[in-house]
């Protein structure tokens, strides 16, 4: 039976404190991106400000050029998207066949992926800029799905040849036995079971292709193309002390990967348990 007792209310007070503490950094950012510009510059972060004043937000919205954050929002999202269901589909394939091979080439092949895993990107940065300008694909948007489809995939590979050798064979074997194809098997039974490793591949490439910087600025660079963190970039580097506006870019830069994450956030925790356990 359960007691509530004085060491479960110190405990309960120390939850609340640092869940204060974790949000501290939002109130600061959503207080200084509600006030004016003199208001910003007279007031400390901790006031919150007098009257909400959300032109930051329509400044930011409507910037046009290379500041053009909604038009990076929009390519942020398309790339997003397109690398996650690329890795999804391919990752998914690939470990099941990995996990599945009783031969000796898929050990071989698994450990590879676990090289490219622990290898920086950035080594081979020069010639994949070389091998995708030949191929037209730099300052596309096929072309940043491509390159973190091949940049991504053995994480995913990893993720989802773990959570194969976690899985029985019962069902696929039954579905077998009714006469199902390995294509049947797979779209039908394996993938659908596999959905808390898929949430896992999903929100973990997401919050890497959405944040990354350094790829979309080399490959994208100087194109109409160019991903919501280089339209920061630009936006914040035209800036010298409005943090009003500066807070209130990086509000709107959060807002889509939050809600995907609230979304996801079920199936990516139950990803993590099922991990842990095979």
């Amino acid at each position: 039976m359960f007691r509530y007792t004085g060491f479960t209310a110190l405990r309960e007070v120390g939850l609340w404190v640092l869940a204060l503490v974790f949000l501290a950094p939002f109130y600061f950012l959503i207080s200084t991106a509600l006030k004016s510009d003199a208001e910003t510059l007279s007031t400390n972060a901790l006031t919150p400000p007098s009257a909400p004043d959300f032109s930051n937000f329509v400044k930011v919205v409507t910037a046009t050029g290379n500041s053009n954050v909604m038009l990076g929002l929009l390519n942020s999202v398309l790339i997003t998207a397109g690398s996650m269901i690329v890795l999804v589909l391919l990752g998914s394939l690939t470990g099941y066949v990995i996990a599945r091979s009783t031969r000796r080439w898929s050990r071989a092949t698994y450990y590879l992926f676990l090289v490219a895993i622990v290898l920086p990107t950035q080594l081979g940065t020069v010639p994949l800029y070389i091998g995708a300008r030949s191929l037209h694909l730099t300052g596309s948007v096929w072309g940043m799905i491509i390159l973190y489809g091949g940049m991504l995939l053995p994480l995913s590979v990893f993720l989802y040849a773990g959570f194969f050798r976690g899985l029985g064979t019962d069902f696929e074997e039954a579905a077998t036995i009714d006469g199902a194809s390995r294509t049947q098997i797979f779209f039908r039974i394996v993938l659908p079971l596999m959905s808390p490793a898929t949430g896992t591949v999903a929100i973990l490439a997401g919050l890497i292709v959405w944040n990354d910087f350094f790829t979309s600025l080399i490959f994208l660079g100087g194109s109409a193309n160019q991903t919501l963190p280089v339209a920061m970039y630009y936006y914040i580097g035209s800036l010298v002390s409005s943090w009003n506006q500066i807070f209130a870019i990086v509000i709107v830069s959060m807002i889509p990967i939050l809600a995907f994450y609230l979304f996801a956030q079920k199936r990516f925790i139950q990803g993590f348990s099922g991990g842990l356990k095979g």
